[in-house]
């Protein structure tokens, strides 16, 4: 796989992806992005020119996705509108990219038979109890809450069906939350980080006691490298790091480690579906490819996040006030202001 075109490519998880293959690999990458808000082509900078190429269009665009596919060896589609509180403001941009895009590089790389990965979340099996011992495999029913999730679930299953129909060499992986450099000032761990950089309390939605599996967006990335590598054709991986974390102990370390009273922060209404747990099981992962992760200490993670914040305004301050606009508008709209739980894959 020396030619891999990467979907979303200038959004969170996909510019990691694309960063740690220039580490990792030798592959010339393309990068096809829409740079819609949650794109951002100065992720890549940086990266030498001459093994990346990034094409600005959308995946929808079947002209333009056909000629890529062809180019490539292999395809990674992280592309998706992937935050929950816009998928609940307006659902039509979900529908467009999650399931007509997919669909799209499906028919492509069937017509070129591409190797091909699908990036999804694990919101699409729904939630689990707070006191629930399980934890979501491969063989969970999908029960999606949200139109985001309902998207993303449509979305895999097209995959499967392209598989089984049409012997599309395709794997799915369903990631746990990721966190790590480059994610959107409108999710939950960099909107934190960034409202006490700026001096502004953070805000928790109810009692902050929803449950979300976190994982660094670097340890995602040698996952899929692994799954695109190794994995079994027509195989759903999922991905996680043993990270169970209530929001309100996430919001409570950034608080520490940032010198606050981890106290020190107000909250608001809860969010329509908010679903309550999130818990992966990697067992299969682990076993069948040998992955683990490398980030297993979560303060540890967040305090490196958090420097990186710290030290990159650059990248993330241009976009900080338009993104607190938009939250203000949703609340206006809603009836109360919300924040985003900081989902995969995202932005891309």
């Amino acid at each position: 796989m020396k030619r891999i075109l990467i979907t979303g490519g200038a959004g969170f998880i996909g510019a990691n992806f694309v960063h740690y293959l220039i580490e990792h690999s030798d592959a010339e990458i393309t990068v096809l992005d829409a740079l819609t808000y949650a794109g951002n082509k100065e992720s890549l900078r940086g990266i030498p020119a001459a093994r990346l190429h990034l094409v600005v269009g959308d995946i929808t665009d079947a002209p333009l996705v056909g000629q890529l596919v062809a180019a490539a060896d292999a395809v990674v589609h992280f592309a998706a509108e992937s935050h929950n509180d816009n998928s609940l403001f307006d659902p039509r941009p979900f529908l467009d990219t999650n399931v007509v895009g997919t669909y799209t590089l499906l028919e492509a790389v069937r017509r070129h038979d591409t190797r091909f990965h699908h990036i999804s979340t694990d919101e699409v099996y729904g939630d689990l109890a707070l006191d629930d011992p399980a934890r979501f495999t491969e063989s969970t029913p999908y029960n999606p809450s949200s139109p985001y999730s309902s998207t993303k679930a449509a979305s895999d299953l097209l995959v499967r069906a392209w598989v089984r129909s049409f012997g599309v060499r395709a794997t799915i992986s369903n990631c746990s939350n990721n966190y790590g450099p480059y994610q959107h000032v409108e999710k939950f761990i960099p909107r934190q980080i960034t409202n006490i950089l700026h001096g502004v309390r953070p805000k928790l939605y109810g009692a902050g006691a929803n449950v979300r599996d976190w994982i660094h967006v670097e340890d995602h990335s040698s996952a899929v490298w692994e799954i695109l590598r190794r994995g079994t054709v027509g195989r759903t991986y999922l991905v996680g790091a043993d990270g169970e974390k209530s929001n309100r102990e996430v919001l409570g370390l950034i608080l520490g480690l940032m010198g606050q009273d981890p106290g020190a922060f107000d909250t608001v209404a809860d969010r329509a579906g908010h679903d309550l747990r999130y818990g992966i099981d990697a067992t299969v992962l682990r076993e069948e490819l040998g992955w683990s992760p490398a980030h297993r200490d979560l303060s540890a993670g967040l305090a490196r996040t958090i420097d990186w914040y710290r030290r990159n305004p650059w990248w993330w301050e241009g976009s900080k006030a338009g993104t607190e606009d938009r939250y203000l508008q949703q609340a206006a709209a809603q009836g109360a202001e919300g924040h985003g739980t900081g989902k995969i894959g995202d932005g891309a």
